[in-house]
């Protein structure tokens, strides 16, 4: 599965100020530049910053993190279990029971 615009879905945790984009410049304002108030393509913090929420996401959700590889996330309900492999923005999602994974590709 993969998570569209991902990357854009980040919350910067530092002020970032960039310049007018091109075709987007106010006239009269030529001077003046854009604060972001989320992550954009191309900026250092974007990955991070979307793996954190991802994170977050998870946990609010009962998932665990695996102790060995940060990117592998996994959840028990009863005897069923749902794991979530994280590449970048792919998901792999497998488990035992097909309605906890639907249940699991819903709250992505």
């Amino acid at each position: 599965m993969d998570v569209k615009i991902a990357f854009l879905n980040g919350d910067l945790e530092e002020e970032i100020y960039m310049d007018q984009p091109q075709g987007f410049i106010q006239p009269g304002l030529e001077n003046k530049v854009c604060k972001l108030i989320k992550s954009l393509y191309g900026l250092k913090q974007t990955p991070k910053q979307w793996h954190e929420k991802f994170d977050k996401c998870m946990i609010l959700n009962n998932f665990r993190i695996n102790e060995n590889d940060k990117c592998i996330y996994y959840k028990t309900i009863g005897f069923a279990y749902v794991i979530i492999c994280l590449y970048v923005d792919d998901l792999l999602i497998f488990g035992t029971d097909m309605d906890i994974i639907e249940n699991t590709k819903g709250l992505l």
